[in-house]
């Protein structure tokens, strides 16, 4: 399996929102999004991210609290540092 060579498959049926908004331009081969959709895609990344990062904020404080449990630290940690 070639890793450098992106799976085209499982990239479109990673954007589904997306694909159902790209549209082909006039005089072009390659489908486009509007910059307004653009822009609404990234205020939700930035809504996720700071929301992510309260959650972690709130695990860690939990965290520090778990002195009977280390297991259970040492997976909130793990889960923390999992990246997709």
């Amino acid at each position: 399996m070639n890793d450098h060579i992106p799976d085209i498959t499982k990239m479109i049926q990673d954007t589904p929102r997306t694909d159902a908004e790209a549209f082909l331009p006039h005089d072009s081969k390659y489908r486009v999004c509007d910059a307004d959709y653009a822009r609404q895609l990234e205020r939700e990344l930035n809504a996720a991210n700071e929301r992510i990062k309260r959650l972690e904020e709130a695990g860690d404080a939990l965290a520090k609290t778990q002195t009977y449990d280390l297991v259970e630290t040492v997976n909130w940690r793990k889960a923390k540092e999992a990246k997709p």
